[in-house]
């Protein structure tokens, strides 16, 4: 396993503030707090690749832009690619002129991760090219009108899987994003969320400290499309992983470890109750599918544990 300098406190991140203000997010967006925080934690200097999404949008509407190091906005099924450019074109420059390492990291939504960018992500990793891919997960297509993504959970409303007489929500369970891209056998895969801040920023060094790809799979809850008050994004998302519906762990060269164990795990009803894009499947008529949710959650769970051990032996 790799040994990192553990981050303890604020003081330990690095540098200066990325993200300047002004941009044009929605109050209490999780993305842009996720997006501030890998940020904040990340080795410089860095050059960031984001694609087409949420974050590109609100962030750099021209003339203007919020950040405050060099950026490329790419479509939405390339920024894998283009970090890969990116990383060939900084070899070259280092085997001419010897100059400075740059990092990379690449952030993408759900939708320009698990659907439209998936052949892109997959290219890169096996390729191996180094960098950080960091897919901030809000669960739809938020940017476009909140449609359903290969993120949306089993039972969730969105405008294209509403929650009605013909149908309750998504009828498919959530894609595993994160076996799919441990598949590849990249040296590191992580899971983060922004109420766990030292979990998220540690795992941001730990990634960049491997020579080739690595990926961080954070929840962004999202006011608009997961309908919650725009100061309750981190308390959502600390919900979403003491009920263990976003269980924190990591797989490092193979190995898995859980990074963080609820000491009173909570009913998943609490996460979904606080949310208007879930609420429906605490109505009577919709028990079977809840049920169908906390089995797969509860497994899910299960099976990491199972994981973990065994690489612990």
């Amino acid at each position: 396993m790799t040994v990192v300098k553990e981050i303890v406190s604020a003081r330990d991140l690095y540098g200066e503030e990325l993200v300047a203000p002004g941009h044009r997010a929605c109050a209490g967006c999780g993305a842009m707090i996720v997006i501030r925080q890998v940020l904040l934690a990340s080795r410089k200097p860095l050059i960031a690749v984001s694609a087409t999404g949420c974050v590109e949008v609100v962030s750099s509407p021209y003339p203007q832009t919020m950040w405050k190091t060099p950026w490329l906005h790419l479509a939405f099924e390339n920024a894998a690619a283009a970090a890969s450019g990116v990383e060939a074109a900084l070899k070259a420059l280092s085997r001419k002129y010897g100059r400075q390492k740059h990092y990379i990291i690449a952030f993408a939504g759900d939708g320009g991760t698990y659907d439209i960018g998936l052949q892109s992500l997959s290219g890169a990793l096996e390729r191996g090219h180094s960098f950080l891919y960091v897919c901030y997960d809000n669960e739809a297509y938020m940017n476009t009108g909140i449609q359903r993504s290969g993120a949306t959970p089993l039972g969730v409303s969105t405008t294209t899987t509403p929650a009605g007489s013909v149908i309750v929500g998504k009828q498919q369970q959530k894609k595993d994003i994160v076996e799919i891209v441990a598949a590849h056998k990249i040296p590191y895969v992580a899971t983060a969320s922004p109420s766990h801040w030292r979990d998220l920023a540690n795992k941001v060094r730990k990634a960049q400290s491997h020579e080739g790809p690595s990926f961080l799979h954070i929840i962004a809850p999202c006011v608009r499309g997961w309908y919650f008050g725009t100061s309750e994004t981190i308390k959502i998302a600390r919900l979403a992983v003491e009920t263990g519906y976003w269980p924190l762990y990591e797989i490092e060269e193979g190995a898995y470890r859980i990074t963080y164990v609820p000491p009173k795990p909570r009913p998943l009803e609490e996460f979904i109750k606080v949310q208007g894009r879930m609420q429906h499947l605490l109505k009577p008529e919709n028990s079977k599918l809840l049920q169908q949710l906390k089995a797969y959650v509860e497994e899910r769970w299960k099976q990491l544990q199972r994981l973990a051990s065994a690489s612990a032996q």
